[in-house]
């Protein structure tokens, strides 16, 4: 059985609220858990009270195989129980090819306007 710690979202419509949970990765969001190991108030500010976990529990799960979502293994490594590798994707800020084909043709016209320009005054300077 392999297991997961996540978010199961509480709260009414607009107000969020998420307990911390343990479960099967079968299970649906809000589904059947097995236990829950802390909470999460995005609405509360940053610098509060605004997750709270218990670490004996967390521990005692992570020791059997359970795996953090990734905004769960935020929580847990800024409460310093795991550590979570940053990610990086330089090429996410690229952009796309038609974007790229866009600018290499503006590039070319610019490049032509250039050459047209220079041409001209050589001309003109004779």
């Amino acid at each position: 059985m392999s297991l997961k710690i996540r978010l199961a979202r509480a709260g009414s419509k607009k107000r969020p609220y998420y307990h911390i949970v343990i479960a099967d990765v079968r299970s649906p969001r809000d589904g059947r858990f097995i236990e829950t190991v802390g909470a999460w108030n995005p609405m509360l500010p940053k610098d509060g009270d605004r997750v709270k976990i218990d670490e004996d529990r967390v521990k005692h799960w992570l020791g059997h195989g359970a795996q953090p979502t990734d905004r769960v293994a935020r929580f847990l490594d800024a409460a310093g129980l795991t550590k979570r590798e940053a990610r990086n994707n330089p090429s996410k800020g690229e952009p796309g090819k038609k974007a790229q084909e866009r600018a290499a043709a503006i590039k070319q016209a610019q490049e032509a306007a250039a050459a047209a320009l220079a041409a001209a005054q050589e001309t003109s300077a004779e």
